[in-house]
C-alpha cells in the first residue's frame, strides 16, 4: 500500500530564519500566498473622480408631470403683429391696375415662413411702413391680390415708391413691411376680410428606456476585502452592492441624457421594425423623441460666436443674442448653462469691463482686501433689460460625456434657457395651462407609474424564479416638452 501526503503552501521552519515558505504573499500566483512582510491594507476604495453622476440639469430648470397617452400635443401662440419681407416688382407693370414702382410681393413672414397665395395678413386699407437698406416710407395698401401675394402700396409722401425714396432692387427679400393701422373713407363699409389668430401645434412622444444588473447567488453571499461606496451613500464589503448602485446611477443619468440628446427618426430612417420594433420612422409613431438640443436646433436659435470657437464671449455677441430675444418672447431672466472654456471666457469678458481690470485687483461687486481671496469668477450679469445667471454644466465638462466631444468642430458649448413659465393650450386637457418652458412627461396611470420603475427577479432575496441569481431591472417611459423653443439658444 502506498501512502502519499499533500504539501502545504506555508511550512513551519525549525530554525530562526525568514524563509519564503513562512509568510503569506498577497501578490504571488494562485495558491502562493508567501512573502516576508504583511502589507498595510487600505480597505476604503478611493473616490478619485468625485461625484461621477452628471444629472441635475433638468432638476434645476424643469418640472415633471404624468401623462397617459402615446404622445403629448400642445399649441403655441403665433405673433400678434404683422411683419413681412418683400420683393419689388420693378420690371413688371400692372396686374390689377398696379404700377411697377408700387407693386410688391410678400415673400416670408417674420419667422421665415412663406405664406400660401393670398393667405397673408396684409389687407386693403392698411397703413404700413416699408423699409429698405437706406430708406423708409409710409404708405397705404390700395390693392391686395386674391390669387397671389402681390400688394400695391401708395406712399403718403410722393407720387410713387421710387419718388418717395425706395430704389428698384431685384434682390429677393430686399424690403420689410410692417402694418401699423388702417384708414377708411367716410360712409364706407367695414373690412371685407378678417385676420384670424394663428398658432403652431407641436407634439412629442415618449421613449422606453431599460437597463438591468445581474449577480449570482454565490457572489451576493461573498464578502470582499475592499470597502466600496456609491454616489447615493451605499457602502459595505459586498461588491455587488457597488455594481448595482453604479448601474442605477448610470441609468438615472441616461434618463436625463436622453431628454437632452434624443432625436426623432426622419422618414426613411433604417431604424424600423426590422431592427428592434421601434417604428417605421414616420411621424409620431416612428422611433426616437425630440430632446432639448434637437428642439432648439429646429425651433430655436443657434449661436456660433464671432470667433467661431466660443459663443457669448464678448459684448458684441451678447448684444446679438439680445436682439434675437427681443424679436421673440423677450423673457427677462435667462440661465446660461455652459462648459468650462465658455464660463472662463465670460468671466474674462466681464473682468475686462471693469475700469480697474488692468491692475487685476478690483472687479466685481465687492471690495478686495489682503485678508480675502480674490474672486475671479462671476455668477451673472445684466445687459440691457436682460439678466443672465451663469452655471457650469457638468455634462459639458465631464470627459465621459459631452466634455469628451468638445474638441470637435461645432461642439456644444452651452445653452440659454429662459426662466419662468409659459401659457399654452393643452389639446389633451382642452384648456390653457401654465407650464415651465421645460418639463418632463412620464407615462403613468392610477395603477401603473413608469417614471422610474424597478423590480427584482431570481432566487436571491425575494424568490420569483429558479434562477440562482438576482436580476435588478430598471425601466422608464418619458419625453421632454420644450415650450417656446424660440426663447432658447444653443451656443456652439
Amino acid at each position: 500500500m502506498a501512502i502519499s501526503s499533500g504539501t502545504s503552501g506555508a511550512a513551519a521552519s525549525p530554525v530562526r530564519a525568514a524563509l519564503v515558505s513562512n509568510y503569506i504573499d498577497f501578490t504571488g500566483s494562485t495558491n502562493d500566498w508567501r512573502q516576508q512582510y504583511l502589507p498595510d491594507l487600505m480597505e476604503k476604495e478611493a473616490e478619485i473622480y468625485g461625484n461621477r453622476s452628471i444629472s441635475g440639469f433638468l432638476a434645476q430648470v424643469s418640472a415633471e408631470e404624468a401623462m397617459s397617452a402615446d404622445r403629448v400635443v400642445w399649441s403655441e401662440q403665433g405673433r400678434l403683429h404683422l411683419t413681412y419681407t418683400l420683393s419689388c416688382e420693378n420690371t413688371v407693370g400692372g396686374g390689377e391696375g398696379d404700377t411697377s414702382d408700387n407693386l410688391f410681393t410678400i415673400i416670408k413672414d417674420m419667422d421665415g415662413n412663406a405664406p400660401a397665395a393670398g393667405n397673408h395678413g396684409v389687407r386693403l386699407g392698411d397703413t404700413v411702413v416699408i423699409t429698405q437698406a437706406n430708406a423708409t416710407i409710409k404708405g397705404y395698401v390700395s390693392v391686395v391680390s386674391t390669387t397671389t401675394n402681390s400688394i400695391t402700396v401708395l406712399p403718403y409722401g410722393a407720387a410713387d415708391c421710387d419718388a418717395a425714396g425706395l430704389t428698384d432692387d431685384a434682390t429677393a427679400e430686399a424690403f420689410r413691411i410692417m402694418v401699423y393701422g388702417s384708414e377708411r373713407a367716410k360712409g364706407t363699409n367695414g373690412r371685407a376680410t378678417a385676420n384670424k389668430p394663428s398658432f403652431k401645434s407641436h407634439s412629442n412622444k415618449p421613449i422606453i428606456l431599460k437597463d438591468m444588473y445581474e449577480v449570482s447567488g454565490s457572489d451576493a453571499a461573498q464578502i470582499g476585502w475592499v470597502e466600496v461606496s456609491g454616489e447615493e451613500g451605499q457602502n459595505g464589503y459586498y461588491w455587488y452592492m457597488k455594481a448595482e448602485a453604479e448601474t442605477r446611477t448610470r441609468f438615472s443619468d441616461y434618463l436625463e441624457m436622453s431628454m437632452v440628446e434624443a432625436e426623432r427618426a426622419l422618414t426613411g430612417s433604417t431604424i424600423d421594425d426590422a431592427t428592434g420594433g421601434l417604428g417605421d420612422g414616420s411621424g409620431d409613431a416612428g422611433p426616437g423623441t425630440e430632446g432639448l438640443f434637437s428642439a432648439i436646433t429646429s425651433r430655436g436659435h443657434v449661436a456660433t460666436g464671432v470667433t467661431g470657437v466660443n459663443a457669448a464671449t464678448d459684448l458684441a455677441e451678447f448684444d446679438a443674442m439680445l436682439a434675437k430675444f427681443d424679436a421673440n418672447g423677450a423673457i427677462e431672466e435667462n440661465m446660461l448653462f455652459v462648459d468650462r472654456a465658455t464660463a472662463l471666457a465670460i468671466d474674462d469678458m466681464l473682468a475686462s469691463m471693469n475700469s480697474y481690470g488692468a491692475g487685476g485687483t478690483s472687479y466685481g461687486v465687492f471690495n478686495n482686501s489682503e485678508d480675502m481671496a480674490l474672486n475671479l469668477g462671476f455668477s451673472g450679469m445684466r445687459r440691457g433689460s436682460y439678466d443672465f445667471y451663469k452655471t457650469d454644466w457638468k455634462y459639458l465638462n465631464d470627459k465621459g460625456t459631452r466634455g469628451g466631444l468638445n474638441d470637435t468642430v461645432n461642439a456644444i458649448r452651452g445653452v440659454v434657457v429662459p426662466a419662468g413659465v409659459s401659457s399654452v393650450y393643452d389639446e389633451v386637457l382642452g384648456k390653457n395651462m401654465k407650464r415651465p418652458f421645460l418639463h418632463v412627461r412620464y407615462r403613468a396611470s392610477q395603477t401603473e407609474s413608469r417614471k422610474m420603475k424597478t423590480w427584482v427577479t431570481g432566487s436571491v432575496g425575494a424568490t420569483t424564479s429558479d434562477l440562482d441569481a438576482m436580476e435588478m431591472h430598471y425601466l422608464s417611459e418619458r419625453c421632454l416638452v420644450v415650450q417656446g423653443a424660440n426663447n432658447f439658444m444653443l451656443l456652439k
